[in-house]
């Protein structure tokens, strides 16, 4: 495949969901700039940077703009910006180290994705055609069902973080003040968590499945 310019490179930067990717940096920064001082306004600033995500791949698909800094760009923006909310919640509660070791297979998972993508000659990490475990392809091939589990995760962090005060750090204690608050709340509540564990379940499967692929590449390189 020949490769684009050196002339034509620079505009990829100014791809409308490049902009857009911009946008939602500058967003994250505000919005843990404000996170002690103003959590309202935080989880406003957050949620918004969460679903301009969904606008970029609208735009990047209606005016034919995707491109492999684009979809890096998203990645990045999107593990670094829950690894800062998932390292605020450790400092929130107790025991911290769960939301460490949820920060840690968020990332290593999808690096493992990453680069398996990669040595497979593949455009996407989010091409899972040939795998054969069945969540993973219904993760990746059904946008709903995908968009289900990274909403579910990012809002109940969100809320976590709402409901954590200086008087009460357990994790567990705070969930159950949640539970008590109206019936909407609590279904909210109750289906994040669903969609988190889902999440949680199709990270470590891709890991597993990645680390795999990367395995296998050895005895090819070394013919």
């Amino acid at each position: 495949m020949a490769q684009p310019s050196a002339e034509k490179m620079p505009s990829v930067y100014l791809y409308i969901p490049n902009i857009i990717g911009y946008f939602r940096i500058i967003i994250n920064f505000i919005a843990f700039a404000v996170c002690y001082s103003n959590k309202p306004l935080f989880a406003i600033l957050y949620f918004f940077s969460f679903v301009l995500d969904g606008v970029d791949g609208w735009f990047a698909r209606k005016f034919n703009q995707a491109s492999t800094f684009g979809a890096v760009l998203d990645m990045v923006t999107d593990r670094v910006s829950t690894a800062c909310l998932l390292a605020l919640l450790s400092q929130c509660y107790r025991p911290g180290l769960v939301f460490l070791m949820l920060l840690g297979l968020d990332i290593t998972s999808h690096w493992f994705q990453m680069y398996s993508s990669f040595l497979s000659g593949k455009t996407s990490h989010k091409d899972v055609k040939h795998t054969s475990n069945w969540l993973l392809k219904l993760y990746y091939g059904y946008r709903p069902f995908m968009a289900f589990c990274c909403v579910s995760c990012e809002v109940l962090y969100i809320t976590l973080f709402l409901f954590a005060d200086e008087k009460s750090t357990s994790l567990l204690s705070v969930c159950r003040v949640v539970l008590k608050q109206s019936p909407l709340i609590v279904l909210v509540f109750i289906s994040t968590l669903v969609g988190w564990a889902v999440k949680q379940a199709t990270n470590v499967i891709q890991m597993k499945t990645a680390a795999d692929t990367c395995i296998e590449f050895d005895p090819k390189r070394s013919k």
